[in-house]
This record gives C-alpha cells, structure tokens and sequence, in this order.
C-alpha cells in the first residue's frame, strides 16, 4: 500500500527550492513551442539566463518573486511574478510570465491551485492586478488563464532588447 502524495504547497521560492525551480522552469522554456516561436526576439540566452533571474529574485525580492508548487521536496510548478507601478490602478500590479507545470504532472489542477495561491499571496501585498501574455495560438493556455479570471486587452505584446 502506498502513501498518498503530500499535500501541495505554494509559495515563494527559497534558495532551498531554486534548484528545483530552475528544473521546471528550464524544461518549459527549452519545450514549449510556443515560447520558442518567439524566444529569439525575447533574446533568450539559456539555462544559464534563467538560473542569473532567479538569483536576483532572491537578491531583490523588492522586484518580484518566483513562486512555486511543491509536493512535499519536489517542485512540481513554477511561475514568475515581476512587480510594476500602474498609472491606471494607482498602485502596484504584477506582470506574470512562465507559468509551467512539469510534464508529468499537467492535468491535476496545478496550475490553477498555485496560480490561485499567488493572487491571494498578491492581494495581501496590495497588487491589484496580474498582467499575463499568452501566445495566440496557444489555445490551452488561453483557456486556462480565462478560467482564473484573465480577460484580453486586445493589445499585442511587443518587446525591444537593449543589447
């Protein structure tokens, strides 16, 4: 007879949890077609590139946070949640990018449980509101973010690298 999986936790990455962050978060960026369609204008540079943000998110949380899902040691999510100054809402939002699940754990309301965790982890802090891109054909994850409340702006995301 075997246990039952230790319940999920979300939170706040920790140095101790980095690693397993970095797991998630370099596996979804390295095989998602859908990030890669557009990760030469993004300028990405690699796991190495990951592992550098994540390190400045423990050296400056005052900019953001990764936030994870856990079981037990195993980081089985991750997303990542940079803070901003809205001029519209007069206060401060979050701009959420990389929201990944591991492969083998997709379809069991990760995603949503830790998601749903970060926006009450961000009320409490006084965001009042997640920016989210989300690549037009990526029809899955638009269903996802509509579920959890994301609306389109009918805007396009654009970006300019400073190289």
């Amino acid at each position: 007879m075997t246990g039952a999986a230790p319940a999920l936790v979300c939170e706040p990455m920790t140095a101790a949890t980095l690693p397993g962050a970095l797991a998630v978060l370099t596996g979804f960026l390295a095989d998602d077609p859908h990030y890669l369609a557009s990760s030469a204008v993004y300028g990405d540079a690699g796991p190495a590139a990951v592992d550098a943000a994540l390190r400045l998110f423990l050296a400056r949380p005052e900019l953001g946070m990764v936030y994870l899902a856990r079981r037990g040691d195993d980081v089985v999510a991750a997303c990542v949640a940079c803070y901003a100054i809205s001029t519209s809402r007069g206060g401060l939002v979050v701009k959420l990018d990389d929201v990944s699940v591991k492969s083998a754990c997709t379809g069991q309301g990760i995603g949503g449980a830790m998601l749903e965790a970060l926006k009450a982890h961000l009320r409490a802090e006084g965001v009042s509101r997640i920016d989210c891109g989300c690549h037009r054909d990526n029809a899955g994850a638009w269903r996802f973010y509509q579920r959890h409340g994301f609306r389109p702006l009918h805007e396009e995301r654009i970006a300019c690298l400073l190289d």
